[in-house]
């Protein structure tokens, strides 16, 4: 089934079927975007962890690191990442979401794809952890990358958008209930993207 772009379309992204998703492109200036990633790039201490997929166990391909605002840990996929204290660099993204977003976040998953060949399979945002109709918001930078989602029960629902250096994508309301979404694998040569999930841990 041929996958349609929404990439830069919140009126087509607003219509989707048991979904609340909102992508805002160059909600960081070029300027700000480049200095954040190097940021990140040099003072996060990534890992590479072993994770745990339909009983098969094989190293994560790609990059991750936890930061939270207390000591809650976070698990899936059979791995739990313990956090570290927020970084300046992460306080002022998240202080930058806030003027659009006032969720009170307090966890963010980093994640950093190296080259086209690190991904994220098909999965939902739906650990016990977030509680019920989990929010969650996405920052980007780096490397371009095509987002997929495909609903759960709607086969013909199957969709990407480009996330793009310095944007903003937002999920909300029942959407990690119905939809799932990957980062794909792609041959094409692909420069280190670094992409930032901020949520909230009860």
């Amino acid at each position: 089934m041929k996958e349609l772009s929404f990439s830069n379309n919140q009126e087509l992204l607003s219509r989707l079927p048991n979904a609340s998703v909102t992508y805002i492109p160059n909600f960081w200036s070029l300027q700000e975007a480049d200095q954040i990633f190097s940021a990140l790039q040099e003072e996060t201490p990534w890992q590479h962890d072993p994770i745990t997929v339909f009983g098969k166990t094989y190293m994560q391909p790609r990059l991750t690191a936890l930061y939270g605002t207390d000591t809650k840990p976070y698990s899936y996929s059979g791995l739990t990442l313990h956090p570290h204290p927020f970084s300046k660099t992460l306080l002022e993204v998240l202080n930058r979401i806030q003027t659009v977003d006032s969720h009170p976040y307090n966890t963010v998953l980093l994640n950093l794809y190296r080259d086209g060949q690190d991904s994220n399979g098909w999965h939902a945002d739906n650990e016990k952890e977030l509680g019920p109709e989990p929010r969650i918001a996405s920052a980007s930078f780096g490397e371009a990358r095509y987002f997929h989602i495909k609903h759960r029960r709607f086969k013909e629902h199957r969709y990407k958008i480009l996330l793009e250096h310095g944007s903003l994508l937002i999920m909300g309301g029942v959407m990690q209930d119905h939809w799932l979404h990957q980062i794909a694998k792609t041959a094409r040569p692909r420069e280190a993207r670094i992409n930032l999930t901020f949520r909230k841990l009860i």
